[in-house]
């Protein structure tokens, strides 16, 4: 007799149950954000919306493929957002990879509030894979008869932490998966609280795992979506991003609740992961606003090499550079001398461009944002 270990192999599959009442203060929080992020959002000027959401998408194509191990460019990422999105942009050549969760991320953005169907889908997949020689199964559900098992460690002795549901029942497994999607987020379906959709959603799809590969990457965008269709407008979120700020964190939850029903204990660890992304919007938005105020205000009195260096600080968004910009980093970005770099930061200061920490070795350099 088979053992049934699964959360697809109990009876009640894929009936999902949850502790509502351990999730209000979770919703209340994000019906809260929600009009935060909105109206923070109808704020900003055309060009910085622009800028919000190719930040926000770069973000999410370029974390949701780390967190399976696979390390992108940013600037290749960010101009093929540019360009998928109609925005001008210089016409170097893109690599598949980059192009493909570009094209991927721009897709979910601007078909946010279309119904889920195996076409939208399979073009994901085909956009993920773009370039990909090693799949059998591209823009198509998995056909192969080995079991799909998620697993780690020695290949003589692995450790399966999922097996999904066999090839052969895929088109039944996501037929199902479809219908359920398209009515939770129906006009007439208010009785489920949002976060509770967008957590079922990925866990539901990642449980059928109904792909060769990348069914992680579509999980999460299928979260996306679902919050999406939610609050009636994009996410405007990088979900992706705070999950792998703790990844660890993130397949923990994933494995301790693939064998059950009940799953209140996922919902509350992903509906706090919404939470969190939404307040890294909030700071990214701030961010934006800043970096105009900080152009308008200085752009007239930088040299070309003090641009230089403000700008490559920018770009490392709003966490900053790792430990602030020091004399050496200035040096470097600017390939200039040092004895410049002294005079150019110390002008910097002089002008409140900058605010400086510390002494000697030690001394590092902060942008001066808050008008």
């Amino acid at each position: 007799m088979i053992r049934k270990i699964w959360n697809w192999q109990k009876t009640e599959w894929p009936h999902f149950s949850y502790n509502e009442d351990a999730l209000k203060n979770l919703e209340q929080k994000f019906s809260q954000n929600t009009g935060i992020v909105l109206g923070a959002f109808k704020h900003v000027n055309k060009s910085e919306k622009e800028q919000l959401i190719i930040e926000i998408l770069s973000n999410e194509a370029l974390k949701t493929s780390e967190i399976e191990g696979e390390y992108l460019d940013r600037d290749s990422i960010q101009s093929s957002i540019k360009k998928n999105l109609g925005l001008k942009v210089d016409k170097k050549k893109i690599a598949s990879a980059e192009f493909g969760i570009s094209e991927m991320m721009v897709d979910l953005y601007k078909n946010h509030n279309k119904q889920l169907s195996h076409k939208q889908l399979y073009n994901w997949h085909k956009m993920l894979t773009n370039g990909r020689r090693d799949l059998n199964d591209i823009g198509k559900y998995r056909t192969h008869e080995d079991p799909m098992q998620v697993v780690s460690g020695r290949l003589d002795k692995p450790t399966i932490h999922f097996e999904a549901p066999a090839s052969q029942n895929m088109q039944q497994e996501m037929a199902q998966f479809i219908t359920w999607f398209n009515t939770l987020h129906s006009k007439t379906e208010y009785n489920v609280l949002p976060l509770v959709k967008a957590s079922i959603t990925h866990l539901y799809f990642v449980s059928i795992h109904p792909f060769e590969d990348g069914n992680g990457r579509i999980a999460r965008a299928l979260a996306e979506k679902s919050v999406a269709q939610s609050v009636g407008q994009p996410a405007l979120i990088s979900l992706s991003k705070t999950i792998e700020a703790n990844k660890k964190a993130y397949y923990n939850a994933l494995e301790n609740n693939n064998k059950h029903a009940d799953i209140t204990d996922w919902i509350l660890y992903f509906g706090q992961t919404i939470l969190d992304a939404q307040e890294d919007t909030l700071k990214l938005i701030d961010f934006v606003i800043e970096k105009a105020k900080f152009f308008d205000r200085f752009t007239q009195v930088m040299n070309e090499r003090q641009l230089k260096v403000v700008t490559r600080f920018f770009n490392a968004g709003h966490q900053g550079f790792d430990g602030g910009l020091s004399a050496e980093n200035y040096t470097r970005i600017a390939k200039t001398s040092a004895s410049t770099a002294t005079r150019d930061l110390k002008d910097m200061v002089d002008k409140k461009m900058v605010i400086k920490t510390g002494e000697l070795k030690g001394t590092r350099y902060w942008l001066n944002l808050k008008s």
